[in-house]
C-alpha cells in the first residue's frame, strides 16, 4: 500500500536493499524470506514478539536523492507481488519525469505531492457509502465550485490525481471532470496552475505515450494542446472523458443537452464513493454497447449480466459466455466472437425452470419459447436471484398469456415472421398477389402488403432459369437446413455458419425476413402494432419542407425498376418516407433515403420497409441522414484513416487528388446502391444488415485496393472518379435470378474498351480476406475521434457563415466578429448547461438557419453588454442594457440573434459621431424606454402615435431580426412538424437588401422625462472619466442650449468635450479577452502562473 511520505534517517538498519534506481530503493526486512543469518533471526523474533498492530510490513519502498541523507517511505507491502506492482508503477510513471528536474528539493516535493494524491484517490474509492454522493465527494464538489467559480448547476462527475505538463515540467494536482467542463488545479512550489476547458471546445482527445511524456491523455482545443499523465487508472479516466466529450458533441449536434437518465436501473449493491452522474454515465455506456451488440430498440435498458455456459445442440457443446438480461430480452454472447449469439425476447418465453444440478451441469436453467425451442444455460452463479429477475420481467411483459411458468407451452399463437407464413403460400397461387392490386382508384391507393418484387417480377418458375435457378434453390435449401439445425426467427442461434451463408448471398424469397431479423427491426415492429398505419393516417395531406423534397425525389428512386414505374410503387414509397419524416422531424427527409427505402420496399411490405428504415436511420447508421450528414462524414473520416493505415501509398495520392471525400459519401449514404448494379449492391446490403458498417468499410477498401495501379497513374480527380465509376459499374452478380436492371450510371461511364467484369462474391471474399480485422469496438473508438473533428469543423463552418452574413459596413474586422461569435455562443451554451429555465434554452430550434441557431435572452445580453460596452455607466449599466435589448428585439420574442447583437455593439463602437448619438437618443425613447422607467413615456408613446409610421423609421441594421416573428408564427402553426418554408427566407433576404438610411430629422421628438433619463445616463457614463468635471459642465451647457434651439443632438455637437468623448476609440479585442476569462470562470486566486484561457 502507498504511505504518506515520512522521514527515515537510517535507511539500512534491519533492512536489505533488493532494487535501486537514482530516486527509489526497494527493501526487504531482514529475517523475512530465505537466509538472513543471526541478524535476520533476531529481527524476525523481534517482529513476532511485537503485537500485530506494531508489526512491520516485510517490504518497503523509499524515496531518496543522491546528495541527501534523508529517505522518505512511500510504500510498503506484505508480499513481493504487491511491492513489485508499486515499484513498476513508479518506474513507468515517475522515473522519466523526475529526471527533468534540476533541483533535488523540487524532486522530493513533487514525489511527496504525487504520493499524497494517490493516497487521497485510493481513500476516495474505499470510503463506505451512506448515500449516493458521500461526504468526501461532496467536499470535492464544493472545492471545485469554489476554486473555479462554477454555479450550483454544474455537477462534478469524478476527480483524479494527476500531473499537467506545462512545457517540460509536470504540475501535480487534481483533475475535476464535470458535466460541461474539464478543470485542473495545482499549487506546487509556490506556483499555481488553474485550467478550465469546456467539453464543447475539445477538438481532439486521445490516449498516447511518447518519449517525452509517459502514458498520457492529450486534450486539444482550437487554441492549445494539453497533456495530463500519471493517473492511477488512466483507462477509467480516459473512458469517462470520452463519454463527457461525446455528450457535448451530441449537444452541439442536436440540442439534446445532458439529462440524467431517470430510467436507469438503480444498483443492487451499494456503490463505493462515486457520484450518481458517474454511475449513470457508466450504465449509459453499458446500455449503448448492449443495444448495439444485439440490435435492440433504443429504449432497452440492461439490468445485469453474468457469466454462464450455453448448450448448443448443433455441435453438442457447452459454450462459455455472458448472459445479459434486460426488461424485454435475454441475450447470450460467447467469449469467442463468432461461436454463438442468441436473442430471446421475453414475449416469446413460455417456461423458465431450474433443472437439477449435477457435477457435469452445475446450476442449470432451462428456458422454453413459443416456437418449441428450449435453451439450456448452466454454471450460473446466482441462479435463484436470476430466475426471480426473469420472473419479475415476465410479469410485466405485455402478452395474452400471463408470463413466467404460468404461460402455456402449447401457445395457440406462436410468434413467427411474416415471411415464414407467406413464403410457403406464394408458390401455390402465383397470381394471387397481383389480382389483389388490380382494382384501385386514384383516390384510394392500396397499401403494399408484401415486397414489390413479388408483385412485379415475371413469375417464371425456377426450372426455366437453368443454372441460376438451380443455384437459388440450393441457397434456399441451405437456409432451410440452417433453420432446422439452428432455429428460425428471432431465437435463432447466430454463429460463424450464419455469417458464411449470408456471405454466399441470401435467396430472394428469404431476404425480407432475414433483413428484419438481423437489423432488429422485427422486434420494434411486433411491439408497435398499428403504429405505422396510424402515422400514415396522421401524415397524409400534411405539407412541410420534407414532403416537398420527397415529392421531388419520388420519381428519381430506381426509375429503371418496373416497381417504381407505376403508381403502386411510387405511392408506397411516398407513404413510407412521409411517415418517417412525421415520426422523426429532426431528420425529416434527406436525399439518399429514397434510394435505400425503394430497395427495402422491393423485399418487404410497407410496414416492414418502414421499420427497416427506422433501424437504419436511428441505430445502424447514426446521424447519417440528418441535415448535415454528420454520421456519413464521420465514417468517411474513418475510411480515410483506414486507407492511410492499410493502403499508405494510395492514401497520399488520393489526398492530393481530393477523391476520397467525393466518392465515399455516396457509397456510405446509399450502401453502394447508387453506384453499383442493383443485383450486386443488394448482396452488400445483406452483409450490412448482418455485420453493420464494418462491411461497407471493408468493401470500400477492397475497391480502392483493386484499382490501386490505375489510381496511382491518375493525374486529376475526374480521371480517378471515372476509373472507380467504371469498376463499380462492372461489379456483377452472376447468381441473380431477377432480370437485369439497366444501371443508369453505367450508361454514362461506358467506354470503347469496357473493363473486366468483377463478381460481387469475389469482391466480398477479397474484402474479408484482406480487411476483416476491423472490430466493432475499434470502429466505435474511431467514430468518437472523427466525430470530434467533424462536429468542430461544422461549427467552424457555421461561424464563418454567420460572420459572412453580417453586412460589410458593420465596422468590426473578421477576427473581431469571430471572437464576438464565440463569446455569444458561449453565453447561449451557458443557458443550456445551467439554466433550462432560460428562454434561449427552451426555444432553440436546430432546424433554423445558422444565424438563428444561437440566441440569447435579456439576462444574458445584460451580462455581455456590461463586459463589452464602451459606454460603462456603473450601477446604471443594467438599465441601459435592458433598453438596448428592447431596441434590438424587433419581433418581441425576448431573444436576439448574433446579427442583432453585433448591430447593437457596432452602433456604440464604429458608427460616426451622429450614429452614436442617434443610438444613445433611441435608448431613451419607446420601445427601448419601458413604461416602468418613466411613467410619462406612455404619454409620449401616445403623442408619437400619429406620425410614428413616418418618423420612427428603423435603421437597416436594427431591422435584421424582424423576420423572426414570422418564423415563430409559422413554427406555431406547424407545431414543429417542419422547418419554415425556404421562400420565407428569400423574402427576408430581399427585405434586408432594401437600403434605407435614416437621418436625425427622422427621429421622433423627446419629452421632458425622457430627456431627464438621457441626462441621467450621460451623468453615469462620465463617472470616473479623467475629464469628468468638464463633461458634467458640458451636460449643463447642452441642457441650457437645448431650451434655446430645441434640438438635443445639435446641442451636444456644440460641446467639443462631449464630441471627443464619443469619438474616442475603444479596442473591443481587450474586452473580448476579459469576457472569455469570465466565460471560462478562470480562477483568480493567484497571478503567479496562469496557463491562459482555453476555448
Amino acid at each position: 500500500m502507498w504511505l504518506g511520505p515520512e522521514e527515515v534517517l537510517v535507511a539500512n538498519a534491519l533492512w536489505v536493499t533488493e532494487r535501486a534506481n537514482p530516486f527509489f530503493v526497494l527493501q526487504r526486512r531482514r529475517g523475512h524470506g530465505k537466509g538472513g543469518g543471526l541478524t535476520g533471526l533476531l529481527v524476525g523474533t523481534l517482529d513476532v514478539v511485537l503485537d500485530s498492530s506494531a508489526r512491520v510490513a516485510p517490504y518497503r519502498i523509499l524515496h531518496q536523492t543522491q546528495d541527501s541523507q534523508v529517505y522518505w517511505t512511500v510504500a510498503c507491502g506484505s508480499s513481493r507481488k504487491e511491492i513489485t506492482k508499486h515499484w513498476e508503477w513508479l518506474e513507468n510513471n515517475l522515473l522519466q519525469t523526475l529526471s527533468i528536474f534540476d533541483n533535488e528539493e523540487d524532486i522530493t516535493t513533487f514525489v511527496k505531492g504525487k504520493i499524497h494524491g494517490i493516497i487521497a484517490e485510493e481513500n476516495k474509492n474505499l470510503q463506505p457509502q451512506g448515500d449516493e454522493d458521500p461526504g468526501k465527494f461532496k467536499e470535492a464538489e464544493l472545492k471545485m465550485r469554489k476554486q473555479f467559480g462554477m454555479p450550483e448547476g454544474e455537477k462534478l462527475v469524478n476527480y483524479y490525481s494527476c500531473s499537467y505538463w506545462k512545457g517540460r515540467v509536470p504540475r501535480q494536482g487534481w483533475l475535476y471532470l464535470t458535466v460541461n467542463h474539464l478543470c485542473f488545479y495545482s499549487f506546487l512550489l509556490g506556483k499555481e496552475v488553474s485550467l478550465v476547458v469546456q467539453w464543447v471546445d475539445v477538438t481532439r482527445l486521445e490516449k498516447n505515450a511518447t518519449l517525452l511524456f509517459p502514458e498520457s491523455i492529450r486534450v486539444d482545443t482550437r487554441d492549445q494542446e494539453l497533456f495530463f499523465s500519471m493517473f492511477l487508472n488512466i483507462s477509467e479516466t480516459f473512458k469517462l472523458m470520452e463519454q463527457l466529450a461525446n455528450l457535448a458533441m451530441r449537444q452541439l449536434l442536436d440540442n439534446k443537452g445532458f439529462l440524467e437518465d431517470k430510467a436507469l436501473p438503480r444498483p443492487i449493491r451499494p456503490h463505493r464513493n462515486i457520484s450518481a452522474l458517474k454511475r449513470d454515465l457508466d450504465a449509459r455506456a453499458k446500455n449503448e454497447c448492449y443495444r448495439a451488440t444485439f440490435r435492440l430498440p433504443r429504449d432497452e435498458r440492461l439490468d445485469g449480466h453474468t457469466s454462464c455456459t450455453l448448450w448448443t445442440p448443433f455441435n453438442k457443446l457447452h459454450i462459455p459466455g455472458q448472459m445479459f438480461i434486460s426488461n424485454n430480452y435475454i441475450c447470450f454472447a460467447s467469449k469467442e466472437e463468432d461461436a454463438c449469439h442468441l436473442i430471446i425476447p421475453l414475449r416469446e418465453v413460455t417456461i423458465v425452470e431450474k433443472a437439477d444440478s449435477s457435477s457435469v451441469l452445475p446450476s442449470p436453467l432451462s428456458i422454453s419459447t413459443k416456437s418449441k425451442m428450449t435453451f439450456l444455460f448452466a454454471n450460473l452463479k446466482d441462479r435463484d436471484f436470476l430466475v426471480q429477475r426473469i420472473s419479475d420481467f415476465l410479469q410485466k411483459t405485455p402478452s395474452k398469456q400471463p408470463g413466467g411458468r404460468k404461460a402455456s407451452v402449447a401457445d395457440p399463437a406462436p410468434e413467427s415472421l411474416p415471411a415464414s407464413q407467406e413464403v410457403p403460400e406464394l408458390p401455390t397461387s402465383p397470381s394471387s398477389p397481383l389480382s389483389g392490386y388490380q382494382n384501385f382508384s386514384a383516390q384510394e391507393v392500396p397499401t403494399a402488403s408484401q415486397g414489390l418484387l413479388k408483385v412485379f417480377q415475371r413469375n417464371s418458375p425456377m426450372e426455366d432459369l437453368g443454372a441460376k435457378g438451380a443455384k437459388e434453390k440450393m441457397k434456399e435449401e441451405s437456409w432451410n437446413i440452417h433453420f432446422f439445425e439452428y432455429g428460425r426467427g428471432m431465437c435463432m442461434y447466430r454463429t460463424a455458419k450464419t455469417r458464411e451463408l449470408v456471405l454466399k448471398g441470401i435467396p430472394e424469397s428469404l431476404r425480407g425476413e432475414l433483413w428484419l431479423l438481423f437489423s432488429g427491426a422485427w422486434n420494434e415492429m411486433v411491439t408497435h402494432p398499428g403504429y405505422y398505419a396510424e402515422l400514415v393516417e396522421k401524415s397524409m395531406g400534411k405539407y412541410s419542407l420534407a414532403t416537398e423534397e420527397i415529392e421531388r425525389d419520388l420519381h428519381r428512386s430506381m426509375p429503371e425498376h418496373p416497381a417504381f414505374q407505376n403508381e403502386l410503387g411510387i405511392a408506397a414509397l411516398r407513404r413510407v418516407l412521409t411517415a418517417y419524416a412525421f415520426r422523426n422531424p429532426t431528420i425529416g427527409y434527406c436525399q439518399a433515403m429514397n434510394i435505400v427505402t425503394s430497395v427495402l420496399l422491393l423485399y418487404g411490405s410497407e410496414e416492414e420497409a418502414f421499420w427497416l428504415l427506422v433501424a437504419l436511420c436511428e441505430r445502424m447508421l447514426p446521424d447519417y441522414y440528418d441535415t448535415r450528414v454528420v454520421g456519413a462524414l464521420v465514417d468517411q473520416g474513418i475510411f480515410e484513416e483506414l486507407t492511410r493505415d492499410v493502403l499508405p501509398r494510395l492514401s497520399e495520392k488520393m489526398q492530393d487528388l481530393g477523391v476520397i471525400s467525393s466518392i465515399s459519401l455516396s457509397w456510405f449514404l446509399t450502401l453502394f446502391l447508387s453506384v453499383m448494379p442493383f443485383e450486386s449492391a443488394v448482396v452488400i446490403v445483406d452483409c450490412f444488415f448482418y455485420e453493420g458498417i464494418k462491411v461497407i468499410l471493408q468493401v470500400a477498401l477492397a475497391v480502392l485496393d483493386a484499382n490501386m495501379e490505375q489510381l496511382l497513374g491518375c493525374s486529376d480527380e475526374g480521371e480517378a472518379m471515372t476509373v472507380l465509376g467504371r469498376y463499380l459499374d462492372n461489379v456483377i452478380n452472376k447468381q441473380s435470378v431477377s432480370p437485369p436492371i439497366p444501371h443508369l450510371h453505367a450508361l454514362l461511364t461506358s467506354g470503347d474498351d469496357p473493363p473486366e467484369e468483377v463478381d460481387i462474391f469475389d469482391l466480398l471474399k477479397v474484402s474479408y480476406e484482406k480487411f476483416s480485422n476491423l472490430r466493432a469496438d475499434d470502429i466505435e473508438q474511431m467514430r468518437f475521434k472523427q466525430r470530434l473533428k467533424v462536429i468542430q469543423s461544422l461549427e467552424d463552418t457555421a461561424k464563418r457563415s454567420v460572420v459572412r452574413a453580417i453586412p460589410g459596413d458593420i465596422g468590426f474586422s473578421i477576427e473581431e466578429l469571430e471572437d464576438l461569435y464565440m463569446v455569444f455562443k458561449a453565453k447561449h451554451l451557458a443557458s443550456q448547461y445551467w439554466g433550462s429555465s432560460h428562454t434561449a434554452a427552451i426555444r432553440r430550434d436546430p432546424s433554423l438557419p445558422y444565424l438563428e441557431q444561437y440566441r440569447i435572452d435579456a439576462g444574458q445580453f445584460q451580462e455581455l453588454f456590461a463586459s463589452l460596452t464602451p459606454w460603462a455607466c456603473g450601477s446604471h449599466t443594467p438599465v441601459l442594457a435592458g433598453r438596448m435589448f428592447r431596441l434590438l428585439d424587433q419581433n418581441k420574442d425576448s431573444l436576439i440573434n448574433f446579427k442583432e447583437f453585433v448591430t447593437g455593439m457596432s452602433g456604440m463602437y464604429h458608427g460616426d459621431l451622429t450614429e452614436k448619438l442617434k443610438a444613445l437618443y433611441k435608448l431613451h425613447l419607446p420601445p427601448a424606454l419601458s413604461p416602468e422607467e418613466a411613467e410619462s413615456a406612455l404619454e409620449a408613446t401616445h403623442y408619437f402615435t400619429e406620425d410614428s409610421s413616418s418618423e420612427e423609421v428603423q435603421s437597416q441594421e436594427e431591422r435584421e431580426g424582424s423576420g423572426n416573428e414570422d418564423v415563430q408564427e409559422k413554427r406555431g402553426e406547424e407545431k414543429g412538424t417542419s422547418p419554415p418554408d425556404y421562400r420565407h427566407y428569400l423574402r427576408m433576404w430581399a427585405k434586408e437588401k432594401e437600403a434605407q438610411k435614416e437621418t436625425i430629422k427622422d427621429l421622433p421628438k423627446m419629452n421632458q422625462e425622457q430627456f431627464i433619463e438621457l441626462c441621467k445616463t450621460l451623468y453615469n457614463m462620465f463617472s470616473e472619466d479623467p475629464m469628468e468635471q468638464d463633461l458634467y459642465h458640458a451636460i449643463a451647457t447642452v441642457a441650457s442650449l437645448l431650451l434655446r434651439i430645441g434640438e438635443i443632438l445639435a446641442s451636444i455637437l456644440t460641446e467639443s468635450v462631449l464630441v471627443n468623448f464619443f469619438e474616442k476609440r475603444v479596442d473591443i479585442g481587450l474586452k473580448i479577452k476579459d469576457q472569455k476569462k469570465v466565460e471560462r470562470q478562470f480562477s483568480t486566486s493567484s497571478d503567479h502562473e496562469q496557463s491562459g484561457v482555453l476555448g
